[in-house]
Parts: structure tokens; sequence; C-alpha cells
């Protein structure tokens, strides 16, 4: 795709926003959306983030038009759709599967819904080569899907939804037939594409990597309820509650009570408070694997562990801990030729209350 985007696209339009307010969407008795509020911004990568059944592919047909919201309202650019079919919403949207039409040319399924709009058949030409160059397939255009590998149907999907030229661009789950090398590679591409139209596009996965790698900000989802809407940075550094510090990355959870100046957990463990951090009340300490360090050797403020298991990762060794009672994960840095710790093997851990985000439990 990066040749075909060397040049200056055409497909351009003034970015808008997207606003959900209020919103509740239930299917019988299954409540799926529950008093959603959003403001995205224009020309954003945004992405509904959750795991499966959490409501953000209805969230995302809902913008679409095709689901109907019970209460509230789907803004974009200022205008109130909610009650627009889909096809007055000027939007456009690509599916997991692509949806390709199997006996068509690529040329014909980009041109396809133009055709429909009953553009002139040289503003479809101009167009469709236009799309087709920005994804990097100008040159395949007499094939059919069938031909093409999978990378390159999710690009005629793409090129078939900007050449409507949408005010808004919808992506449920796009890279999840992908491989997983050709996904790396297709998502820096759509990023880079979507920067380049200045295009606010909305994305829908359950792959934490993907959101935190492309979007500019994320809102993690969980039974119909947005948990937290955030930077990528933000979530992983200031989770909300317990839900995200588990769903976005790794995350040590220490649960324990503030006792005289410590910080009292597992079975007969303790740890001073540094200077001006005050827990809440029944306190849970969410705390990163990569914030943790260990020694084989003790020393001040450090907590005797045994390792449980070792698993390499590449750049990183993820050790399991237990200390205390308490099954924990530390990250370290891969040197290569340094020897790496072994289960069963006596480590030291030194945890700094200051590096992680206290909770109130209940």
């Amino acid at each position: 795709m990066s040749a075909g985007m060397m040049k200056t696209p055409d497909l351009m339009r003034a970015a808008v926003n997207v606003d959900i307010r209020h919103v509740d969407l239930s299917y019988g008795a299954n409540h799926v959306l529950k008093d959603v509020n959003l403001h995205i911004n224009p020309g954003e990568f945004f992405a509904f983030l959750g795991p499966s059944g959490c409501g953000k592919t209805t969230l995302l047909r809902l913008i679409a038009g095709f689901n109907r919201a019970d209460r509230g309202d789907v803004l974009i650019g200022g205008q109130d759709v909610s009650t627009l079919p889909p096809w007055k919403r000027e939007v456009g949207m690509v599916f997991q599967s692509y949806a390709l039409w199997p006996h068509m040319s690529v040329t014909q399924n980009v041109a396809f819904g133009l055709e429909e709009r009953r553009v002139p058949r040289a503003e479809i030409a101009r167009r469709v080569q236009t799309a087709l160059d920005l994804v990097g397939l100008g040159h395949l255009g007499d094939r059919k899907p069938s031909q093409l590998s999978g990378g390159q149907q999710q690009r005629v999907a793409v090129a078939r939804t900007i050449v409507i030229e949408p005010k808004v661009l919808l992506l449920d789950e796009p890279l999840s037939n992908l491989d997983a090398k050709m996904r790396v590679q297709v998502r820096r591409e759509l990023r880079e594409l979507q920067q380049r139209l200045n295009l606010t596009t909305i994305f829908v996965t359950h792959d934490q990597e993907e959101a935190n790698a492309i979007c500019d900000r994320i809102a993690i989802m969980n039974e119909g309820v947005i948990q937290q809407v955030g930077t990528p940075v933000e979530l992983y550094e200031k989770p909300a509650n317990l839900f995200v510090a588990h769903f976005l990355g790794a995350a040590n959870v220490i649960s324990g009570a503030v006792e005289g100046g410590f910080f009292q957990m597992g079975e007969g463990l303790r740890i001073a408070l540094p200077e001006g951090v005050q827990p809440p009340a029944n306190p849970h300490l969410v705390i990163r694997p990569h914030v943790l360090a260990l020694s084989p050797v003790p020393g001040d403020a450090v907590l005797p562990a045994v390792i449980s298991h070792t698993e390499f990762l590449g750049a990183t060794v993820r050790y399991g801990l237990v200390m205390g009672g308490l099954s924990l994960s530390a990250d370290a840095p891969f040197v290569s030729g340094a020897a790496l710790f072994k289960p069963d093997d006596q480590v030291f851990v030194t945890l700094p209350l200051d590096k992680g985000v206290w909770l109130q439990g209940h």
C-alpha cells in the first residue's frame, strides 16, 4: 500500500465529529447498550475495545444505521442521524468478512457503490483508480477476489468504502482474518491511510495490541457499559477500575490493608508506604509486571519470592512469582547470554508502591 499512498489523495473531505448521547438498546430482556455517551473528535482514530458480547459491534452498527436505539441519539458532524437509514448517513463500513462480490473484478467491486449512486461513468473511473492507488492495488483492478491474498482482499474492501467519500469510516474487526505478520502490516497501512485522508475512523476489536498500536483513543466496554475512555497510555497507566486494569495489558492486582504506615498484603508481608502515598480504604494495588525488579540477593525494601515459571517473550522474560501466598508476574528485559532465573529459584522483589495505581475495593 505504501507505494500507492505516495500520491496526494483527492478523496479527502473535512473531518467530522461523532457524538453518542444516552444510548440504550435492548434485544428483548437482553440490555445490550446501557446509557452510552461518547464524543469522538474530527479526524480521530477511535476504538471500541472489549470482550466478546460487550456491545462494541452493536454500537458500531448503531452508528452505521443497521441497529436502532431504544433511547438516545447519534450525531455525525452535528447532525442527528438517529432516524436516518444507513444509505443517508454518509458512513462507510468495512465488515469482518470483507463482503466482496466473488463474480466481480476488483474494479467492479470498488465501483459498485458509485454506480448505485448514479455517479457519471467518467467520475467513477477516476475515483475508483484513485482509491485503488491509495491502497496499493491500482495494478490489480482486473483480478477477481479469489485471485487475491487475504491482505489484498481487505484493501479492496477499504477501497470500496473510501471511494464513496464517507464522513466516517467504520471498521468491524477488519484484521481478524489475517495471519499475525500480515495483521501488523495492514494495521500500519490502515493508520497511514486514515491520516492521509484525515478521516474520522471507528475501529472495533477485542485485540488490545491492535487498538494500542494504531488508535488515538480507546473506549473500553464491558456488558454494554463504557468503563473508561482515554489514550492507550492513559488507560494502561491509570486504569479507572479493575476490569480495565486486567483487560488492557498484564497487571498484578494486590489486595491488602493499610496499618501504621505499612501496606499489609499476603501472608505476613508488609512494605512501608512511601511519603505522599495515601491508599484508599480496602485498597487494591494495580502494578504492571515491568515495574517489579528482581534480584538474586536481598537489599533494601525488597520482599522474598520464589520463581514459579518462566516465559520467554523475545525482548522480555516474564517470571511467575509466588510471594507470601500471592501469585505475581514480573517482566525483565532479555539480555543475550545472561542467565535466566529458573523455577524454584529464590529471588528478592522490589515493589515500588508509588509506581502503581491504587483502587478502592468493596
